[in-house]
């Protein structure tokens, strides 16, 4: 007895749909790779990889992307499957832009006290919001929600890591070193990245080990967020009794998707650190940046300092995860930050006698 489970037309749509995917990404160019000005002098050269200038305005938009495509080559989507996505950031956003143009609905599963400015980003996509009291309930919402609506959920947490392929494929990766190429330094001393679903780190990890490179990966971790202890301490298990100010970026609980053992180094940032180094950088780039971006030049200039401390010239790359105004309420907003009962003074004069000097100060 044979068994054909073969159906065209969904094999079809499915095909269809792999190629829309493929062409919106054709359609455009990789993401332009900028200098941030240092002191010719030091002899370090500092890159930001833009991916503020995506469709969705996001480094999400790639996950989004990948976790699409690993969706429906799996076979988890179909034509008219409901797409659920726990989230509130950008992720739900760049989910939303896929959704839409695959004519799938869309559900973002979110705390209730998410802000009204994210909800208007995801509907603004075509997405729909699904409200919770209580944070920690989106997963279990999600899998409800997926389950009754005969739907997807797509789960960017335990997905991120296996969703892209680490090995080139135009990953960030790959764009990264062939962006470098014909640089003075083409081959970065460091990497640094945030993580929130891990799964940028563990795609940069995997792909120096696999091309045999140099770099080293490091990982900023802002504060509330369990990266950095649990890697520190190689536990798992680690969790946190809140979320992370900074959005896109720290987790109260150790992500699947999150792999320790491809980082070489993990740096811990205060939220006034990551918020004087928005700041910091809207003056230098006359552009404003969102707060992830801050965290990472935070760590990226405490290692630019070791390299010169220890005489070492080279490049070091970093992201420019997506823009700042998204955050003019927030991160931007002095009353806010007050609110928060944060002191930006001290850690701006950090960031001042760094790029007079070189030099870091604890």
């Amino acid at each position: 007895m044979q068994v054909d489970r073969c159906c065209e037309p969904t094999r079809d749509w499915v095909s269809e749909a792999v190629r829309v995917i493929l062409a919106d990404a054709n359609r455009s160019a990789d993401t332009h790779l900028l200098r941030y000005p240092l002191p010719p002098e030091w002899g370090i050269d500092l890159y930001l990889k833009d991916e503020s200038t995506h469709p969705t305005g996001s480094l999400k938009h790639r996950l989004a992307r990948s976790l699409f495509l690993h969706a429906l080559c799996t076979g988890w989507i179909v034509e008219g499957t409901p797409v659920i996505e726990a989230s509130s950031g950008s992720t739900a956003v760049s989910e939303a832009y896929f959704a839409r143009m695959l004519g799938l609905p869309f559900i973002a599963v979110m705390p209730r006290s998410t802000s009204r400015e994210k909800v208007a980003l995801i509907e603004r996509q075509g997405g729909r919001c699904h409200f919770v009291d209580a944070p920690g309930a989106i997963y279990d919402e999600s899998r409800r929600l997926a389950a009754e609506l005969r739907g997807h959920f797509m789960d960017q947490f335990t997905h991120a890591e296996r969703a892209t392929d680490w090995r080139g494929n135009n990953t960030i990766a790959e764009a990264i070193f062939e962006q470098m190429a014909m640089e003075p330094h083409p081959e970065p001393t460091w990497i640094v990245v945030g993580a929130g679903t891990g799964g940028t780190s563990a795609t940069i990890g995997r792909f120096v080990r696999y091309r045999r490179h140099r770099t080293r990966l490091a990982v900023v971790d802002p504060e509330h967020s369990v990266f950095f202890d649990a890697w520190r301490e190689d536990d798992p298990r680690r969790t946190g009794e809140r979320g992370s100010r900074i959005e896109g970026i720290g987790r109260p609980r150790v992500e699947p998707s999150f792999l320790p053992a491809v980082i070489d180094r993990m740096i811990k940032v205060p939220d006034a650190g990551s918020l004087a180094a928005i700041r910091h950088a809207e003056r230098v780039l006359g552009r404003r940046v969102g707060g992830s971006t801050g965290t990472n030049l935070w760590g990226v200039f405490q290692l630019v300092a070791e390299m010169r401390g220890a005489g070492r010239t080279g490049s070091v790359v970093t992201l420019l995860c997506d823009g700042g105004e998204r955050y003019a309420n927030t991160y931007y907003d002095d009353a806010w930050v007050r609110g928060e009962g944060i002191d930006l003074a001290p850690s701006l004069d950090t960031l001042g006698h760094f790029h007079r000097t070189g030099e870091w100060r604890s």
